[in-house]
Parts: C-alpha cells; structure tokens; sequence
C-alpha cells in the first residue's frame, strides 16, 4: 500500500519529459559558446557564501 502511494506521488509531482534545471542552464552555456576565459569571471564573482537557515518564528 505505502509503495503504491509513495509511485502515485511521485508520478505526480515529477512529470515524464520535464526539464530540469541544470539541463537547462547546461544547454544555456552551450548555445552561449562562452570560452573557458569567459565562464571563469562567473565562477570568480560567485557567491560561495553558505544559505542561512529559514527561521519560522
């Protein structure tokens, strides 16, 4: 029964042919052409700064 709700779920929120994220974005950064010189001064002015917590109070 659980496994059965746990696949009805699933089928639900995760849709067959959906695009994800990251395959759009990799897509994005093909189609841009950018050189490894480019993509560089994104990763340079990244922000690497951990997310803060949610906080529900």
């Amino acid at each position: 029964m659980e496994a059965e709700v746990r696949e009805i779920l699933e089928a639900a929120t995760s849709p067959k042919g959906r695009v994800k994220l990251g395959s759009l974005m990799a897509d994005i950064g093909r189609q841009a052409k950018l050189s490894n010189e480019e993509f560089a001064v994104f990763e340079q002015v990244r922000d690497r700064t951990p997310a803060r917590p949610v906080s529900f109070e």
